[in-house]
C-alpha cells in the first residue's frame, strides 16, 4: 500500500543526499507518495518565510516527513526551523542510533539508541537580556522548564523502545546533584517509570559529565540512554563522533500525531554542488521511517545495504576515507538492495 509523506529536501546538500536516498527507495519498490514542500533558505528564496504553511499543511495531513538539513537565517528574528517544527507538532522523542559501521575505527561493537527529549528544557526559549545602568545587555537569562507529563512522557518511550528493540537496559542522564528542581525531577520520574519495568529492562542513572567521559571510556557499556533536551544534544554529537561522525547520524523526531525523519548534520554548504557528500544519514533515517510505518522488513534491508556497501564492496565518501561520490554511493547501496 502505497503511503503519504512529505517530503522536505532542505538546503545545502540537502537537495543531494535527498535524491541519493530516494534512487536507493525507488530501487526497493518502497511506497511512499511524496509530496515535496520547502523549508530553511530555500523557503525564504520562494515563500518569503522558513518555514511556510503548506509545509506544515502538509505534514499536517500526512503526519510522515523526511526532512534534509535546513538552514536557519542569520537575523531578522528566525527561529531554528528544525526545534519549530519539533514544537509546532510536540514531536517529543528525539531518537538517535548510533552503531559501528566502517571497520577499523577507534571503536568496535558500538549499537547505542539516545533517547532526548526534544520539547521542554532550555530550549523552550525562554532566554532574554536585561538593562542595568547604561548597558543593554547587562544580564541574561535562560530559563529551563521542565514538566512531570513531559519527564513521564519521555522516559516511558525510552522504556517501551528498549522493550520492542530488544534492548536491556535504560540509562537515564541527568545532573540532579546541581540542577535538583529540573533534573530532579526528570530523575525521579525517570526512577517511578522504571519500576513498571523491573524484571524486563534493567535501569540505572549516570550523572551527565560521567556519562560524557564513560562514552568515551567505553560506549558498549550503553545500550539505550534518555535525558533531557540540551544533555542530548550533546551526548549525540559525542555519540557520533565514536563512529564515524555525523555523516552516519540518522535521527527521528517522534510525537503522538506526526514523525520527521531526517539526517542530523548541518547542509554543509561549502560542499553543496559538488557531488561529494555522504547520503548515509539520510539513507539511515529513511530506514527508521520504514521502521515506523511497520515495514520492519524494508528498514532492515536498507540498513543491511548500506553497510555492505561500505564494508563489503569498499564504496566510501570522502568523509570515510573514500573517493566516492554522492551518485556513486547511492548506485552502490541501490544494488545491494
Amino acid at each position: 500500500m502505497t503511503r503519504e509523506a512529505t517530503l522536505i529536501p532542505g538546503d545545502g546538500i540537502g537537495p543531494e543526499i535527498t535524491e541519493a536516498t530516494l534512487q536507493v527507495l525507488g530501487a526497493m519498490g518502497a511506497a511512499f507518495d511524496w509530496d515535496e514542500q520547502f523549508g530553511g533558505m530555500s523557503a525564504v528564496e520562494k515563500a518569503g518565510t522558513p518555514l511556510p504553511n503548506a509545509t506544515l499543511d502538509s505534514i499536517r495531513r500526512t503526519g510522515l516527513a523526511l526532512k534534509g538539513p535546513l538552514t536557519t537565517p542569520v537575523g531578522g528574528g528566525y527561529r531554528s526551523v528544525t526545534v519549530a517544527l519539533r514544537q509546532e507538532f510536540d514531536l517529543y522523542a528525539n531518537v538517535r542510533p548510533v552503531k559501528t559501521i566502517v571497520p577499523g575505527g577507534r571503536y568496535e561493537k558500538v549499537d547505542l539508541v539516545i533517547i532526548r527529549e526534544n520539547t521542554e528544557g532550555l530550549y523552550v526559549g525562554l532566554d532574554h537580556t536585561f538593562k542595568v545602568g547604561n548597558d543593554p545587555k547587562a544580564v541574561a537569562q535562560a530559563m529551563s522548564v521542565m514538566t512531570r507529563d513531559g519527564c513521564t512522557r519521555i522516559c516511558r518511550y525510552a522504556f517501551d523502545y528498549a522493550k520492542t528493540h530488544g534492548r536491556k537496559r535504560v540509562t537515564v542522564v541527568h545532573k540532579a546533584n546541581i540542577l535538583k528542581a529540573t533534573s530532579g525531577l526528570f530523575l525521579e520520574t525517570a526512577k517511578i517509570i522504571a519500576k513498571e519495568y523491573e524484571g524486563v529492562i534493567a535501569s540505572d542513572d549516570k550523572i551527565v559529565d560521567n556519562a560524557a567521559m564513560q562514552l568515551v571510556i567505553n560506549p558498549t557499556q550503553f545500550d539505550v540512554i534518555v535525558t533531557t533536551n540540551l544533555f542530548g544534544d550533546i551526548l549525540s554529537d559525542e555519540a557520533s563522533g565514536l563512529v564515524g561522525g555525523l555523516g552516519l547520524a540518522p535521527g527521528a523526531n517522534i510525537g503522538t500525531k506526526a514523525a520527521i525523519f531526517e539526517a542530523v548534520h548541518g547542509s554543509a554548504p561549502d560542499i553543496a554542488g559538488k557531488g561529494i557528500a555522504n547520503p548515509s544519514a539520510q539513507m539511515l533515517a529513511a530506514a527508521m521511517m520504514l521502521d515506523h510505518v511497520g515495514d520492519l522488513g524494508s528498514g532492515t534491508r536498507l540498513r543491511r545495504a548500506l553497510e555492505t556497501a561500505i564494508v563489503k564492496d569498499g564504496v566510501r565518501t570522502k568523509d570515510l576515507g573514500g573517493n566516492a561520490t554522492t551518485a556513486e554511493f547511492a548506485r552502490a547501496v541501490a544494488r545491494r538492495v
